[in-house]
């Protein structure tokens, strides 16, 4: 990857592996054929391939093929199962429970779908999180009642890096008769097994595990009580839950991230933590005010959200161009002027959230990366 800036914002979007590439370059070219077409030997080579990824997809979480659905990403995995399930119980009268439960950290396109069935008489309840970024268990418990439909919880935060207690959540949601959802684009490293932790739905993305952007899942569990109703309507394709070609490529990238992933996260965590305290140490020899926000235990291994004591962090950021790329926060809010809502809902006032940033590091990151971004933020504070 040629690239003059040393990136360290893994969580907006990681890079494609080149071997995620190579296995991916056929299908761009000489194996083009629509997955969905029956009737001759090049569909069936694009529908094998896909089979291939929404297995390797599926082992990646504990699931079975059958339970994969590809969308374009996890936006619209997210819109799917909220707006769907909202659908079926409102309109399809598949459920008459009107209550949906979402933490107070979640991404904006959790809270944009929730809030998009308050106008199908839903009612959407926050549950608040700790200085650390953890979920209320104890608060949840008490918003569990009987009219309580769904009950949606980040694997991994996208700001923070906080990993949730899924196994707890939902062991809570299963006794109540719940259907919990959790949004684990950012969760490459937490435990995403869906039978361990009773899970019914989750959101997944390519490009967060080194795969092709354009690409997500939703895993719907064939057992849960109730299913999502379509969002996108047309030729019925994958058993009816989301219409429109699967993109053979990108299918077969996601599928062979997820593999990846599966066989060097343990590895990779170690790895990462390494590399994420040695810059945290650095930036501390030569500022030595700087603050973590959120808590260090349940955290994504190559996360670090960093405060301030003196210095507005987007202007920092801009002063280190095309030098050092990391961000203030997500990706998807950037365009946006307002404090992060995730920083806030962790108790930071105004002041606290302008002056933080979040540092993410990957795969590709090196100690030399490290050295050479202390020492150039080091010399930009000064």
């Amino acid at each position: 990857m040629e690239n003059t800036s040393i990136y360290l914002d893994y969580q907006a979007s990681t890079p494609l592996d080149k071997r995620v590439f190579e296995q991916m370059l056929p299908y761009m070219t000489e194996k083009f054929g629509n997955p969905h077409s029956s009737e001759h030997s090049v569909g069936w080579e694009a529908e094998k391939a896909v089979e291939t990824a929404k297995n390797q997809v599926a082992d990646y979480v504990g699931a079975l093929a059958d339970e994969i659905i590809f969308t374009s990403g996890a936006t619209e995995s997210n819109n799917l199962v909220i707006i769907g399930i909202g659908y079926a119980a409102a309109v399809k009268e598949k459920s008459s429970r009107r209550t949906i439960l979402v933490s107070s950290i979640e991404h904006k396109c959790v809270f944009g779908a929730a809030r998009a069935l308050e106008g199908f008489g839903f009612k959407i309840e926050k549950i608040p999180v700790s200085a650390s970024g953890i979920i209320d268990i104890e608060k949840l418990r008490s918003l569990l009642t009987d009219d309580v439909l769904l009950v949606s919880v980040m694997a991994t935060n996208n700001e923070i890096g906080t990993n949730q207690p899924l196994k707890e959540i939902g062991r809570l949601c299963t006794a109540q008769g719940a259907l919990f959802h959790t949004d684990a684009a950012q969760g490459a490293y937490a435990n995403l097994d869906v039978i361990e932790s009773n899970i019914d739905f989750m959101s997944l993305s390519a490009h967060k595990i080194y795969g092709p952007k354009g690409i997500g899942a939703l895993f719907i569990n064939q057992n849960a009580t109730l299913k999502p109703e379509p969002i996108i309507h047309g030729g019925g394709q994958q058993y009816g839950y989301r219409s429109g070609t699967i993109p053979t490529f990108l299918a077969v990238g996601f599928g062979a991230a997820a593999e990846i992933m599966k066989n060097e996260k343990v590895a990779e965590v170690s790895t990462l933590q390494t590399l994420r305290q040695k810059f945290f140490d650095g930036l501390k020899e030569r500022w030595p005010g700087i603050l973590v926000n959120g808590g260090m235990e349940n955290r994504h291994p190559g996360n670090l959200n960093l405060r301030m004591p003196a210095t507005e962090s987007k202007q920092l950021i801009l002063t280190l161009q095309p030098q050092v790329a990391f961000s203030t926060g997500a990706a998807c809010t950037s365009g946006i002027q307002e404090p992060s809502h995730v920083l806030k809902a962790i108790g930071l006032s105004t002041e606290e959230a302008d002056r933080s940033f979040r540092i993410s590091v990957g795969r590709f990151t090196d100690d030399s990366d490290i050295e050479k971004a202390i020492e150039i933020i080091g010399q930009k504070v000064q």
